[in-house]
């Protein structure tokens, strides 16, 4: 069966209302439409703040091309996650997800007290041969801290 759908271009996409594989990867793909969605309204707002914020711009154009531009990646971002090659992507991230086995809390929690205790140790463990590389270095004069404020 040949692939009939699988290699059309973005833009006829993006025009296009329908569903790809709509019971497929539904979670990352809401996600993902998501995320696309908010970082469109960060930049419709940051537009409205920026550049439109003037005093001599008329409240039709100061929320219009903001709100336009927000629609615009809204619903990029809808056709985005039901382009083809993107959604067949997704899906497979969520497949892929479904196997991972998640550590319990329990051991989350132990496993970070080790790698902070660690990073701790670690850190005052260099420190001690910064300190004395520094004393070293001064008694032979390599290095000069000069006067003590």
């Amino acid at each position: 069966m040949a692939k009939a759908n699988e290699n059309t271009s973005l833009i006829r996409e993006l025009l296009s209302a329908r569903l790809y594989k709509q019971n497929q990867g539904r979670v990352v793909r809401q996600v993902t439409a998501v995320a696309i969605a908010v970082i469109a309204a960060a930049g419709a707002w940051q537009l409205k703040a920026t550049l439109l914020g003037g005093e001599d711009v008329g409240a039709g154009l100061q929320y219009g091309i903001p709100g336009a531009v927000f629609v615009a990646g809204a619903w990029a971002a809808y056709r985005l996650v039901n382009w083809p090659p993107f959604a067949n992507f997704l899906i497979s991230v969520e497949a892929e997800m479904d196997k991972v086995t998640w550590a319990d809390w329990d051991y989350l929690k132990r496993a970070t007290g080790i790698v902070l205790v660690t990073m701790l140790l670690l850190g005052v463990y260099l420190f001690g041969w910064d300190i004395l590389w520094q004393k070293i270095f001064t008694f032979v004069g390599f290095l000069d801290l000069g006067p003590s404020a």
